[in-house]
């Protein structure tokens, strides 16, 4: 496997006294509106999926039908999930999707991100109690990725095809409230039928704030696996801090990760953690990469009151006192030949940020690339024909390769996203990378951005979606494919 969120008030009340029970991240669920029979909801641990079942006649004109899944939240936050209903249904109006509410009244004001079982998908919502629903509904046809973001009195839908983009839209001026209900829904649109809908890939996220100082202060964050087939992700490890660039022992047992200027190792079976040895080394940056046979680690590290700033050192995978490689710096590792004989890095030498390449063992450092601009992220493929790598030349950022000896440049994609860190997969055949917006200067790569996952074949082929992150910076710097 390839791995690399009113029936009337006393029987509401009645449901509400029945269902004081958390359903994954959520505090509670309950049937909201006057629905013939009961619904219920479920959380699979295994699969980090959650299945809700329902009746309930719409969620339309002033009153909504529903089982709904919810905890409550205030602030700025987002729910994102992987949507779908089950078998081919009764009503092709059968829907669910994501939902904020002001209360559980079956008239409260509400914004949904609805799919209905006809693929339609439209963002709808109800400004005022007591009021008929608006909507605005979507060109995309059977989306089965949605997401709800408020933010103040804003609010956005976005909804994908699994592999495509997002297509968002804003809504201004709807009031829910200082505290409100954000969570999960299924309407089988009616009464007396119960449909099935299912919720992957499910996470719930407090960004983080305007006035947050990067490099400075950070949010908590998971360690994921992903299958590349199924794109199921699966939350391995959680902390409240900032851990970033994880990335695979070559026994498939465990990810090595950086904290706090420290590396780590996460035991995947035992579920631990342990601090890797690195001696006086300790402000090491997230540039850490393994030998392609896994005895060794690279890494950049700004330790030791050095003038250089990030400087390469080698070490053993299970911790050793640190071997200097590159005696000036600024320097950032990316990769390891296959030979394990180079490694290759970026480097700021007179203010210009290119990729050098120098003996593993220690030496002189050749420079491989001389366009202005900022050339970046550089790997090599397994079979060592290539090194891929990252430039703003073109005046965005896209992904690159070149033959080991700097000759042969050649661009590989070219679109309206900024694109970085092309990690190649085992077998030489698929590059995963992540691609932030245009929001983002070309040349930067911040933390707590909308960013996507993509993947696409070494020849060039149209890049897919497989992943949609709040994340960017220390997502995926490293090579990040199980072995």
């Amino acid at each position: 496997m390839k791995k690399l969120n009113a029936i009337a008030v006393f029987l509401l009340l009645s449901s509400l006294a029945l269902a004081q029970n958390s359903v994954g991240v959520f505090d509670n669920h309950a049937d909201v509106g006057p629905v013939d029979r009961a619904g219920s909801a479920s959380y699979d641990a295994t699969s980090q999926t959650y299945k809700l079942s329902a009746a309930g006649s719409n969620i339309w004109f002033k009153k909504d039908e529903m089982h709904y899944v919810w905890k409550k939240v205030s602030g700025d936050f987002m729910i994102q999930a992987e949507v779908n209903l089950e078998g081919s249904g009764t009503d092709p109006h059968r829907k669910l999707g994501i939902m904020f509410r002001s209360g559980l009244d079956t008239n409260a004001t509400m914004v949904s991100v609805t799919v209905h079982g006809d693929g339609l998908a439209a963002f709808q919502y109800r400004k005022i109690k007591d009021t008929n629903i608006e909507e605005v509904k979507t060109p995309i046809e059977k989306p089965d990725v949605v997401k709800l973001e408020r933010r103040g009195s804003r609010y956005f839908m976005s909804v994908a095809r699994f592999g495509d983009t997002f297509w968002t839209v804003e809504v201004p001026d709807i009031y829910l409230g200082t505290e409100l209900y954000a969570g999960l829904f299924v309407c089988s649109h009616s009464k007396n039928i119960i449909e099935t809908g299912t919720f992957r890939n499910v996470r719930f996220t407090v960004p983080a704030p305007a006035n947050l100082v990067a490099y400075k202060e950070y949010l908590g964050s998971y360690l994921e696996t992903m299958d590349i087939t199924t794109g199921l992700r699966q939350v391995v490890y959680s902390e409240n801090a900032s851990m970033q660039a994880p990335n695979w022992t070559t026994d498939s047992k465990a990810l090595i990760y950086n904290k706090n200027g420290l590396l780590y190792r996460f035991d995947l079976s035992a579920a631990k953690t342990a601090e890797i040895f690195t001696d006086t080394v300790k402000q090491n940056n997230n540039d850490h990469v393994l030998s392609f046979d896994g005895k060794m680690l690279g890494l950049s590290s700004s330790s030791n009151g050095n003038s250089y700033g990030s400087r390469v050192y080698t070490m053993s995978s299970t911790g050793s006192k640190p071997k200097l490689i590159t005696p000036i710096g600024p320097s950032y590792l990316h990769g390891w030949s296959p030979d394990g004989k180079w490694l290759t890095y970026t480097g700021q030498r007179n203010n210009e940020f290119d990729i050098y390449k120098i003996p593993a063992a220690g030496g002189s450092e050749i420079r491989l690339t001389y366009t202005k601009g900022l050339d970046d992220g550089s790997e090599y493929s397994p079979d060592g024909k290539y090194i891929y790598f990252n430039s703003t030349r073109s005046g965005t950022m896209q992904l690159w390769r070149m033959s080991p000896d700097g000759k042969n440049q050649e661009q590989i994609t070219d679109d309206e996203f900024n694109n970085w860190f092309p990690h190649i997969s085992p077998d030489g055949k698929t590059i995963v990378f992540i691609s932030y917006t245009q929001e983002v200067k070309p040349d930067q790569h911040p933390f707590y951005k909308h960013v996507y996952l993509r993947t696409m074949s070494v020849g060039g082929h149209k890049p897919r979606v497989i992943a949609y992150l709040y994340g960017g910076q220390g997502s995926i710097n490293t090579p990040s494919w199980s072995p």
